[in-house]
């Protein structure tokens, strides 16, 4: 059997910089962070991070009321990148065969504000009378997914895989294999999600979150760096259009780039400790559903949260395979962590890096932990011909992903 090929035509960003891929490659560009103390979080008893990366909802109104009432934030975030990437694409879906594209957005959970308000309604008569009727849909786990399926009116493929930090990756990798058996022709497919105080606090239970930083918040998170306490949270969305290179080049459409590999593996280990194996088994396989040899890589965009052993974990895997040959960096230092929409936000920088030939370093990284060493850290920004990229995800559960993707 003969797979089609599949190319990235449009993409669409809401991150802690703003509303645009532009404003957060400028953000990135600039070496600012979006990291800041969030306000009244040191009222919840017990949580150590007080810190966050949050986004600004921004023209939520240009969403009609109708559709915008089952909409929790990181909704109108997955909404606005959507629209953002369709006009990236240049695609007008008045045009398409409406059962011929689809979406596939992941994210961690449903709406992390509206299950909190539901819960302090709910709990103190234990009324479920009081809810009103627009609630369910702003807290289930697929409400990034349908709420931009009804917002557009896509009556093709819609999914949302539920992978934790892979969740964005997921997508991709779903929508990549959708396509190329010729299933369908777009896709809109990423990831969105929504910072609240509980989301951090499921972090914080693990002693998975930075709280040495409180005070100097932008001194956080630390990929890879010695002085490294954990993640930070953020919030937002990324949404790439990807679709089948014929469909594509029949409409003279901007390609900017093609997806060569996908794979995800689990470790099996530990459900929340990092493995180096399933890693370094993990980017193997992609590479050799996209043909590509350690060697064609140019730059790896490390999953790299700042934790103590996921970064150490990740570090031992890309040296176990690429050595110092490779440059690698992450861009958690400059948005923090934005969980199920991360993986889909960071492609989009790295794409846009590949197309300007410049790799930008992991913010906050001073001296490298001896624990992550042995691989080609950017510290500086870098000029470099970039082909070919490799995007890491790896979530909690011991659920890995890998995607590369090649210039066009």
């Amino acid at each position: 059997m003969s797979f089609k090929r599949v190319v990235i035509t449009g993409m669409g960003v809401v991150s802690p910089f703003g509303n645009g891929v532009s404003v957060l490659m400028q953000g990135i560009e600039q070496g600012r962070s979006a990291v800041q103390r969030m306000e009244d979080w040191d009222r919840y008893i017990g949580l150590q991070s007080l810190v966050g990366a949050p986004a600004e909802v921004k023209d939520e109104k240009r969403i009609p009321r109708q559709k915008r009432r089952s909409m929790g934030r990181m909704s109108i975030f997955a909404a606005q990148a959507a629209e953002e990437a369709l006009v990236d694409a240049g695609i007008t879906l008045a045009q398409e065969d409406r059962w011929r594209i689809g979406c596939i957005i992941g994210s961690t959970m449903g709406s992390a504000k509206s299950i909190n308000d539901a819960f302090e309604i709910i709990l103190p008569n234990k009324d479920l009378g009081q809810l009103n009727s627009t609630m369910f849909f702003q807290c289930m786990s697929h409400t990034a997914a349908v709420n931009v399926a009804q917002y557009l009116g896509l009556n093709g493929s819609i999914m949302a895989p539920a992978a934790a930090c892979a969740s964005a990756l997921h997508a991709i990798g779903i929508g990549y294999d959708l396509i190329r058996l010729g299933r369908q022709d777009v896709l809109l497919c990423g990831g969105a999600e929504e910072l609240h105080p509980t989301v951090t606090g499921s972090f914080d239970i693990l002693f998975a979150t930075s709280a040495k930083y409180n005070a100097t918040p932008q001194d956080t998170p630390r990929p890879f760096d010695k002085d490294r306490d954990g993640l930070v949270c953020g919030e937002g969305s990324g949404i790439l259009v990807l679709e089948e290179y014929e469909h594509a080049r029949k409409r003279n459409a901007v390609i900017h780039a093609e997806v060569l590999g996908f794979n995800t593996t689990a470790n099996g280990f530990h459900v929340s400790q990092s493995n180096k194996e399933s890693m370094v088994a993990c980017m193997k396989q992609a590479m050799n559903d996209a043909g590509v040899n350690p060697g064609d890589i140019d730059y790896i965009n490390a999953h790299a949260t700042a934790t103590i052993q996921g970064d150490q974990e990740e570090a031992e895997a890309i040296r176990d395979i690429f050595g110092t040959s490779v440059p690698v960096s992450s861009l958690k230092g400059y948005i923090g962590h934005t969980l199920g929409a991360s993986g889909a936000i960071e492609l989009a920088a790295s794409l846009t890096m590949m197309k300007q030939n410049v790799i930008y370093p992991t913010k906050n990284l001073k001296t490298v932990s001896p624990d992550c060493e042995g691989i080609q850290h950017v510290l500086q920004p870098i000029s470099k011909k970039i082909s070919t990229v490799l995007k890491n995800g790896f979530a909690f559960g011991g659920i890995n992903a890998a995607l590369v993707c090649k210039k066009f």
